[in-house]
């Protein structure tokens, strides 16, 4: 099966393009994180542009985008903006570029619905409901300080959302310039993540779903605490493996691949040995928070540990939902998995 390679090194400087194929561009903005950009994509349509992703809001990003729109599109306007997902990064600037451009997403219903629930302070960002998960999986209160003092970095990125979409479907197919592309859509990571592939170019918009040199953030968060967003991935990356593996993989962060089964394959052995390690750590009951250095082989700041929870709790709940564990409650009120008996 063919490696993984890069066939282009070098990405674009921000308030540039590089072509990536026919009538392709990509465009790559600042984060202000440690994940420091995100790559977002214009597609020629015909006599216009249509945007995948939108970026965080920073003035900085606003005005990459104003030197891409006076200098890098011929002149031709921007007829249409699709967001493969609600978080920051992706649909940040969606509400300005909307507004600048006269037009209304295109975007899943449940991304479009989540977003408007986690910017109105809903139950995913709930500090009461993100405290109550963190304590029944074992954090303990000095450690759990930082919900209080967090900055919700949401509405900070999102400062505003259309009021409108127009809902993107799992396998539907639409035109945009010469070429039809085909909403595959995959989960765990978020809700209803919509990537986008096309036959004729041999492209795929992978968005946060298949990423070259980082495993994608897997999470369960305080409105599913239930939820298993490992088995949710895992499926997708079955329903990717049916493209062909030298499409060219175009993912929200890192470099455009070739690869793609391998790294479909990379992917499934990294969550493969992880929950075998967690297996084996559950000889004994064990908490989310006591699974961290096994799934981990790194300390966390206070943000970051937010995500290793998530994580640390998915795989758990993964083994659970398949009868590897089995989950109890200990005096303290905290959950504990352990191997389950074999009858």
């Amino acid at each position: 099966m063919p490696e993984m390679h890069y066939p282009i090194a070098d990405a674009p400087a921000p308030g540039t393009v590089t072509a990536v194929a026919p009538g392709v561009l990509w465009l790559r903005m600042p984060l202000p994180f440690v994940l420091n950009h995100i790559n977002l994509w214009l597609l020629e349509d015909g006599d216009g542009w249509t945007i995948v992703d939108c970026g965080f809001a920073t003035d900085e990003a606003r005005g990459c985008w104003e030197q891409i729109f006076a200098q890098q599109l011929g002149g031709k306007p921007v007829k249409r903006v699709i967001v493969t997902h609600f978080h920051p990064d992706h649909i940040g600037l969606c509400h300005w570029l909307c507004q600048k451009h006269g037009v209304i997403p295109w975007m899943t219903k449940s991304e479009f619905l989540q977003a408007h629930n986690v910017l109105a302070r809903g139950a995913a960002v709930d500090r009461d409901a993100l405290r109550g998960l963190m304590t029944q999986h074992g954090l303990d209160a000095p450690r759990m300080k930082w919900i209080d003092e967090r900055e919700n970095l949401y509405p900070r990125g999102v400062p505003g959302l259309p009021g409108a979409h127009r809902r993107l479907r799992d396998g539907e197919s639409f035109t945009i310039g010469a070429h039809r592309w085909r909403v595959v859509v995959g989960y765990g990571h978020s809700p209803e993540h919509a990537s986008l592939y096309c036959e004729a170019l041999g492209l795929f918009i992978a968005g946060d779903m298949l990423l070259p040199r980082i495993s994608t953030n897997v999470s369960v968060w305080p409105n599913e605490p239930e939820s298993d967003p490992v088995g949710e991935f895992l499926d997708s990356l079955t329903r990717y493996t049916a493209l062909p593996p030298d499409t060219l993989v175009l993912p929200s962060h890192g470099l455009p691949f070739r690869g793609l089964h391998a790294r479909v394959n990379a992917l499934r052995e990294h969550h493969r040995t992880r929950l075998a390690s967690v297996t084996e750590a559950c000889a004994t009951p064990q908490a989310a928070v006591d699974v961290l250095p096994v799934l981990f082989d790194r300390t966390f700041d206070d943000h970051h540990l937010l995500f290793a929870m998530g994580e640390g709790i998915a795989h758990l709940n993964y083994l659970m939902h398949r009868g590897t564990l089995r989950r109890t409650v200990d005096g303290g009120g905290v959950y504990r998995f352990v191997r389950a008996e074999k009858a």
